[in-house]
């Protein structure tokens, strides 16, 4: 299989769209004038699709077989964000050779639902003690990388937001079940809360709840 980016005059895929019903989605394109198959590459969104697209699903589609179905349609399986890349395919004689278009008009983005990860922030002090230990639960259902999260301390009342106080980040991943992190110390009038490193990326992957 052979990428090659578009040049003026290569065919190309515009007029993506995506439906979605429950658990299938459907996707519609304009084909351009010569194409009989394209190639349809699907990879989770944190992946380098660009750069690493060895990461992809690839499935050959026809064109018959898209008239005859009025779209191709893919079950919505997981959580996450995937993207789907419609390649326009020609034939050559090293092999199929798929465009690569740099404008991006044949990528769309489907949301497969949120992982939930719970998290629970318990204390232990004693009376004449000048701090407390504090214990981090995180509960995924899903493994995460270690910069998906930080945490972040606030002396008097609880953090609002990841720039309310102090930012910690964690130093590993997270697997899926039950993490429960080494104990900390921190003062008697500290507190701590969990937040997204970046809540518009990560907010749409993951679900954070307090328990």
């Amino acid at each position: 299989m052979q990428y090659t980016d578009a040049e003026d005059g290569s065919p190309a895929i515009s007029g993506l769209t995506r439906v979605i019903e429950e658990d299938r989605c459907t996707l519609r394109w304009i084909w351009p004038s010569g194409i009989e198959a394209v190639y349809i590459g699907k990879a989770a969104a944190e992946q380098a699709v660009d750069s690493n697209r060895n990461s992809e699903q690839l499935k050959l589609y026809t064109k018959a077989e898209y008239k005859a179905n009025n779209g191709y349609h893919s079950r919505i399986e997981g959580v996450g964000i995937y993207v789907f890349t419609v390649y326009a395919c020609r034939e050559s004689s090293d092999g199929p050779q798929l465009i690569v278009q740099p404008g991006r008009e044949n990528r769309i983005e489907i949301s497969a639902g949120r992982a939930k990860i719970h998290y629970s922030v318990s204390n232990k002090s004693g009376l004449f003690r000048k701090f407390k230990t504090v214990q981090i639960q995180v509960t995924t259902e899903v493994p995460i990388a270690k910069d998906v999260l930080c945490y972040v301390k606030k002396q008097g009342s609880y953090p609002a937001n990841k720039e309310d106080g102090m930012l910690y980040p964690f130093v590993a991943p997270f697997a899926a079940g039950k993490n429960v992190l080494p104990p900390i110390e921190i003062g008697k009038q500290d507190f701590i809360r969990l937040f997204f490193t970046d809540g518009r990326t990560y907010g749409q992957i993951y679900e954070l709840i307090s328990v």
